[in-house]
């Protein structure tokens, strides 16, 4: 037997499968998170979705963008259009090693086709003061349907002291979801995943609350420059959760109110600007809805972030996005409860991505992600070294051919076809043999092609 041989053989009919699937995925796409596009509003401003999205596709939001999500959604040119928008993505995905069971019912450990999402929006804006959208999803590896991203708002325009504002409310079901940076968790790189790849067990609670939580949130955009924001979480019931397709006990519920924080300062240089910015968030939470003990999770999240964008000559853009996040833990309930050794724990998380497009239709992104915390035998039990510990490498490129117009099916219509690798450098605490039977993290690395469609 050949060695060489066999590998070169492996690499060939990886490729052969990958081409094979994309192009099935696109015809998949064309007969139809974190993902969102919404066409609705493309044609509610008359404008292409290159005017609000970096690459011509969500979410990475431009200025104009962000301004139009700042104002509640209220831009109009047409005095009518319906409401409503479509988005299916499906994906063929492909692990080093097969995974050590199916990620999901009835799919395989390894070599995956799948239609992962397939989401319906009412989204628009309503008169000068009201606005939003709202996104429900058949998850088509789950096979269920649930609730999704929810962000409505009322805005107000007003002066003080001759400085200009947009006041605002988001009611909104995931912190950070209304966000207008693409810095933060909700709407950070990679933009556009699937469930069936492996990934890594531990993050940071504020970007672990999609849908099982409700937000109202006050913000204030200052003379188009300053960002400041302040409101409160809280968990519905978990009836409410269940009948909404979300899992009411993870990751538990919320103790009353857990009070939110953001500020931003944003500087627009002709064709550049940039962002710096923290945001906060404190939750004492009920572990898996158990209240026995008495006692609740605390996690006090505190972070830093930036961004940059060079929009130069022939729609080439260039964009930079990183955040730091600092949770501090005291498990009082889940030390009680015997799912964690020690109540004091600390986890840490750093990401950094850089894109660059070319004539907003062809894009490269190259992203860095590392997360360390406590070691605690209970906490990470299933992990060799005991502690949380990734880090990795996500490269993209992907093609959005129509998003400046031109689309065969008319404005509405815009799609993205992609693919992504994820080099994982440590998974679960450590680099080699993380779960004690010989399974490396680089067995995790996955190939991921990608058709993301929208109407």
């Amino acid at each position: 037997m050949n060695p060489e041989g066999s590998a070169a053989m492996s690499t060939s009919g990886l490729v052969l499968r990958a081409a094979g699937a994309a192009l099935a995925l696109v015809a998949f796409g064309l007969a139809a998170g974190r993902a969102a596009a919404v066409p609705a509003f493309a044609e509610q401003t008359g404008q292409p979705c290159a005017a609000c999205h970096v690459g011509a596709f969500g979410p990475q939001l431009t200025p104009y963008g962000r301004e139009f999500k700042l104002r509640g959604y209220t831009t109009r040119t047409v005095k009518f259009n319906v409401p409503l928008s479509a988005m299916a993505v499906a994906s063929y995905i492909n692990t080093a090693k097969g995974q050590p069971t199916p990620p999901a019912t009835s799919f395989r450990d390894n070599d995956n086709v799948a239609l992962d999402q397939v989401s319906l929006f009412l989204a628009g804006g309503w008169g000068q003061h009201f606005g939003g959208f709202v996104q429900a999803t058949y998850d088509g590896v789950a096979k269920a349907f649930h609730w999704d991203n929810l962000d409505l708002r009322a805005t107000t325009n007003a002066t003080w002291n001759k400085v200009n504002m947009v006041l605002g409310l988001s009611l909104n079901n995931a912190p950070t979801v209304q966000d207008v940076f693409n810095t933060l968790p909700a709407w950070g790189y990679p933009y556009t995943t699937s469930s069936l790849a492996p990934a890594p067990g531990a993050a940071p609670l504020v970007g672990s609350l999609a849908q099982t939580t409700l937000g109202l949130t006050a913000y204030a955009w200052i003379n188009d420059e300053v960002y400041a924001e302040a409101g409160g979480y809280w968990s519905p019931s978990p009836s409410f959760l269940t009948h909404a397709g979300a899992d009411p006990t993870s990751p538990g519920a919320i103790q009353g109110a857990a009070p939110y924080a953001r500020v931003a300062f944003n500087k627009n240089l002709g064709d550049r600007n940039f962002e710096v910015g923290a945001f906060w968030m404190q939750a004492d939470i009920f572990p898996g809805l158990d209240r026995t003990t008495g006692f609740t999770d605390r996690y006090d999240d505190r972070g830093l972030d930036g961004s940059f964008q060079l929009f130069a000559a022939k729609h080439d853009v260039f964009t930079v996005n990183a955040r730091y996040t600092n949770e501090r833990q005291r498990l009082n309930a889940s030390t009680a409860l015997g799912l964690a050794n020690s109540p004091d724990q600390t986890l840490q998380d750093a990401r950094i991505d850089a894109s660059y497009y070319w004539r907003d239709e062809v894009g490269l992104t190259v992203g860095a992600f590392d997360t360390w915390g406590s070691a605690d035998p209970v906490l990470y039990s299933s992990n060799r070294t005991l502690r949380p510990d990734s880090a990795g490498l996500t490269f993209q490129i992907d093609a959005t051919p129509f998003g400046r117009g031109r689309a065969p099916l008319g404005p509405r219509f815009n799609v993205r076809v992609g693919a992504q690798y994820t080099d994982y450098l440590e998974f679960d605490g450590a680099a080699r043999n993380y779960d004690g039977f010989g399974r490396n993290a680089r067995d995790n690395n996955t190939f991921r092609v990608f058709t993301w469609v929208a109407y």
